[in-house]
């Protein structure tokens, strides 16, 4: 993941799009900053303003994954650590002095019970996840070399330096810096073996989980929004070749903020 402290070297009069969630203070602020500031099909805009929370922002993001279309984020939501403060004056002048943050998502290639197997990105984690009241039994490899050949637990996650704020802390797992080129391997309230806390590995790591006991302990693994029931093993890696741009108001990037969260603000 990289990070620049520069302007965002949008157009000095950007062509912007505005994208909304459901809930109603969303749908009203798009249609009047539309009003004001214009609304152009978002494959024609210089730049995709998103309003909502930070899992609208995670959609928008995928929605455009691929294009390196710079997506500038408003809070209409509840906790919005992604976004920016919601304001209607002066956002073309917010938009081009506007710090950019340099994302990529993981892949997760899983294969379920059935042989069927899918792809799904994620932005903030990749996990797995008991399905019944027994704990699930995971084998962890990293780059083809079995390291853990038994996890008791209720799951493991992989986070993103973005995403290591999220269920990755509140599983117990680091927090990262947005440029350190590293994830976090992380259990999920592990019964044994009881001293492993998780990893921070490099980010060019690849990751197999397989589901030992499958049908007698049922796993399912998720990419952010995407669930595959009944998995029985999970490749993860993070997707490089991926840019996702970010918009941040200057003092107010996923730096700063990530690092404001190392010291409990």
């Amino acid at each position: 993941m990289d990070s620049a402290k520069n302007p965002a070297s949008v157009p000095g009069n950007p062509a912007l799009a505005f994208v909304a969630s459901s809930a109603p203070e969303a749908q009203l602020a798009a249609k009047r900053l539309a009003r004001f500031y214009g609304d152009v099909d978002p494959e024609a805009a210089d730049v995709v303003v998103a309003l909502g929370g930070d899992g609208f922002m995670l959609q928008t993001l995928h929605r455009f994954r691929g294009t390196e279309k710079p997506i500038y984020g408003m809070n209409r939501g509840s906790i919005g650590f992604l976004m920016n403060e919601f304001r209607e004056d002066g956002l073309t002048e917010r938009i081009i002095q506007a710090e950019r943050s340099i994302v990529h998502p993981l892949k997760m290639r899983a294969t379920a019970a059935d042989g069927r197997t899918v792809e799904a990105r994620a932005l903030n984690e990749v996990y797995l996840f008991r399905q019944s009241y027994q704990a699930a039994k995971l084998e962890i490899a990293i780059d083809g070399q079995v390291r853990l050949p038994e996890l008791v637990a209720d799951g493991v996650l992989v986070a993103t330096p973005t995403g290591s704020t999220a269920y990755n802390f509140s599983a117990g797992g680091p927090i990262l810096p947005l440029n350190a080129p590293l994830i976090a391997l992380t259990p999920i309230s592990a019964f044994r073996p009881r001293h492993w806390r998780g990893a921070i590995l490099p980010d060019t790591t690849s990751i197999r989980v397989r589901v030992l006991e499958a049908a007698k302990r049922p796993v399912a693994a998720v990419a952010d929004h995407f669930e595959l029931r009944d998995a029985v093993e999970v490749d993860i890696s993070m997707e490089r070749g991926i840019n996702l741009v970010m918009l941040h108001d200057p003092g107010h990037s996923l730096d700063e903020r990530i690092l404001r969260e190392q010291f409990g603000h």
